[in-house]
């Protein structure tokens, strides 16, 4: 297995649970399976499964947000410096009562930044915004570099071979200024080349849009088997897929059978799979809810699982269009 499991969150057998409007509900049946509460990464640092990502999260409520988060019982944060937001996220964990050790703080260096010589100071910048000294996890935010002080003028050398910004990310946590370094919106290739490099650290997570929409199975089963772990974003599917993914009657059926609701069977699912989920809001009712999850019967998890696999891929977050690239960045390679 990829990586270890460490904890585990509520079971289905444990018999009653809180539901979204503050109901105690019961399950109608059992199952012995639980869900990891953290995941084992090859540094031996223990990352939190379920993440509020601050995504999309506005000026002026993504604070409260991660207070709510926080409050909840949420550890683990995932940004990044091209949100925007990072100021605000570092104001409201100074301002709780949650210990900095005690929570797994996530940032990505965004793709103008991919000359090895402007690593430290892209994550110099967030760490100060962010009000710490260090990050849990530094992800490279996607496989394309930018020429520095580009929006897209690309960076061909870069991304062919990201091997030198991994040696800038490698010569960070020796610093001591990252504990782990990632990957995100990287395919089998991609990974590969990165791979095939003498790493002194070998990629900690790789973060992409997996959904019951787009569930990535290959890519799941290739990161399996080389000790790698995916992070879901859009966990619940993209904006516009939302309410289609929790309208499906196998999600609902499974809901209706455990006294839960649609997203926190969805959020489960992930779980279950063996990823950390990322799912993203600033409505307090619904940070709560994603965090209160309950393990699926096996049955009900296969049955997700074979509707899931059962329709072609809706991918939706490709911004290879908009930057002007000549090439697909999840089809085409080595570009």
């Amino acid at each position: 297995m990829y990586a270890l499991f460490s904890g585990v969150r509520y079971a289905s057998r444990s018999g009653l649970r809180r539901g979204c409007r503050g109901s105690t509900l019961k399950h109608n049946y059992s199952t012995k399976t639980q869900l990891p509460t953290h995941y084992t990464l090859p540094s031996g640092d223990k990352i939190p499964s379920v993440a509020l990502g601050v995504w999309q999260a506005g000026t002026g409520e993504v604070g409260q947000a991660v207070k709510v988060a926080l409050d909840a019982g949420y550890r683990h944060i995932d940004g990044a410096w091209i949100y925007r937001n990072e100021e605000e996220v570092g104001e409201a964990l100074k301002e709780s009562s949650v210990k900095r050790e005690d929570i797994w703080l996530t940032s990505k260096l965004w793709n103008t930044f991919h000359a090895p010589e402007d690593v430290e100071p892209a994550l110099d910048e967030s760490l100060a915004k962010l009000g710490t000294d260090y990050l849990d996890l530094y992800i490279i935010h996607w496989p394309v570099a930018f020429k520095k002080g580009s929006n897209n003028v690309l960076d061909e050398a870069l991304t062919a071979d990201p091997y030198p910004t991994w040696q800038a990310l490698e010569a960070l946590v020796d610093k001591g200024k990252i504990r782990n370094i990632g990957v995100s919106n990287f395919n089998i290739p991609r990974l590969e080349n990165l791979t095939a490099n003498p790493l002194k650290y070998v990629p900690a997570v790789n973060q992409v849009e997996l959904n019951f929409l787009n569930p990535q199975p290959e890519l799941l089963a290739w990161a399996k088997a080389h000790n790698l772990l995916l992070e879901a974003y859009s966990p619940l599917g993209s904006t516009k897929q939302v309410k289609d993914t929790l309208g499906r009657p196998e999600i609902k059926e499974v809901a209706e059978k455990l006294g839960v609701t649609p997203a926190q069977v969805v959020v489960a699912w992930h779980v279950q799979r063996g990823t950390v989920v990322l799912p993203k809001s600033v409505t307090p009712s619904r940070i709560k809810e994603n965090f209160e999850i309950t393990a699926l019967p096996e049955d009900a998890f296969a049955k997700i699982e074979a509707a899931a696999a059962a329709h072609p891929p809706q991918r939706v977050v490709n911004p290879s269009k908009g930057w002007g690239l000549s090439f697909d960045v999840f089809e085409d390679y080595p570009y």
